[in-house]
């Protein structure tokens, strides 16, 4: 018994060590940068969300927190594991994600905000499997073509094949609910990963061409919503409904500009506090920064993101195994996609798709599939730094 205890007890001495040792061969830069992303944004979505959450002013954004706390410990678990096992478990991710996403379309669905892509959890929470689905892709994406025909550094023929049936199954499934800006997400990670996978650009090119028929059948067969139908009618010409469909933009113009340079303050911001923009604690929380930060504060979090993505490329760099270079461009490329996104949206270049801001939106599940994704920056380059 006593053998046993002690066995026990070097173990855990040895994974404490391991912890330990990942800890200090962090990513400083990146881990900062999401860690201030964090509290900007939970400031940001306690200033949209006191004058009318229920219960009391503070109701929300104790629920954020509770979501950054999980989101946390996720990244801890992630970042603190051997980046070999990310490839181990890979599949196993892949599937739960397809399972999730499939319940979506049982009675077990749900539709919050005019989005069937949610699963009530009970107790006011919900989860989107479609958030979680984004780094499995990645994961399994990078687990097929880390191989390289030999002697070159292209993917396998039948690895690209693999990649695109494995990435048009959860498309189908988010397509059904329908989730157009995911779908989007879903299609730029393929891409991102089969160009830094050294894929030919014809195929690349090929591939643009099958996109872009794949997005006119959709548009034809009637898959979209109408509102989305509306979307981006009001994207091409935003007067053509300014009470109606392209309200949102039109007031989400209005709040980043009278912010001006340097903002009206925190919890100041008369559009903010009117609720003039509708969903500004989720999609629209961009324009709660231009408004009460105004422009310098606005760029401020737009440099934090590009900390996050530049030291994502930094680590992609720095991998000498394909699997754990593709994993990060595949984050970076997701990430960044929907940074510009976000805010382009908000600020009259792109379409409304109803994608958060990475790490500074309210929500749960978007905020778990984010932390998860730096953890698995952050596990391949503390194994990275371990070669050198």
């Amino acid at each position: 018994m006593t053998r046993a205890v002690a066995a026990q007890r070097r173990s855990l001495a040895g994974r404490a060590l391991k912890v330990r040792s990942a800890v200090r061969q962090m990513d400083c830069a990146l881990l900062v940068s999401v860690a201030l992303l964090s509290v900007i944004g939970a400031l940001l979505v306690w200033s949209s969300t006191r004058t009318w959450a229920a219960g009391s002013p503070t109701g929300l954004v104790n629920k954020h927190l509770l979501n950054l706390v999980i989101g946390w410990v996720l990244f801890a678990v992630v970042a603190t594991a051997d980046a070999r096992k990310l490839q181990v478990y890979a599949p196993l991710a892949y599937l739960a994600s397809l399972v999730t996403l499939g319940l979506v379309l049982t009675p077990l669905g749900a539709t919050i905000n005019g989005s069937h892509s949610w699963i009530l959890l009970g107790g006011g929470f919900a989860f989107q499997p479609s958030e979680t689905a984004k780094p499995a892709l990645i994961l399994m994406l990078a687990m097929l073509l880390h191989r390289p025909v030999e002697g070159t550094d292209r993917p396998r023929g039948l690895d690209v094949v693999l990649a695109l049936v494995a990435t048009a199954i959860p498309i189908m499934l988010v397509l059904l609910q329908p989730d157009l800006g995911t779908t989007m997400v879903f299609c730029v990670i393929l891409v991102g990963v089969l160009f830094f996978s050294g894929l030919r650009k014809r195929w690349l090119a090929l591939l643009g061409l099958a996109a872009a028929a794949g997005a006119v059948a959709v548009w034809a067969m009637d898959v979209l919503k109408p509102y989305q139908v509306a979307r981006f009618t009001a994207f091409v010409n935003p007067d053509v409904d300014p009470r109606g469909v392209g309200y949102n933009s039109t007031q989400a113009l209005i709040a980043i500009g009278s912010g001006e340079l340097f903002g009206k303050g925190l919890f100041r911001g008369g559009q903010t506090m009117g609720r003039f923009v509708p969903e500004q604690h989720t999609d629209f929380i961009f324009t709660v920064a231009g408004e009460e930060f105004g422009f310098v504060g606005s760029i401020a979090v737009v440099l934090l993101l590009g900390v996050v993505l530049l030291r994502g490329l930094r680590i992609a760099r720095m991998c000498e195994d394909r699997f754990g270079m593709m994993v990060a461009t595949g984050v970076v490329t997701w990430l960044g996609f929907q940074t510009f996104i976000n805010i382009g949206m908000t600020i009259g270049i792109m379409p409304i798709t109803g994608l958060p801001l990475p790490f500074v939106s309210y929500g749960g599940t978007a905020t778990f599939a984010n932390m998860i994704a730096v953890g698995m920056l952050q596990a391949i380059h503390v194994r990275a730094r371990s070669f050198r």
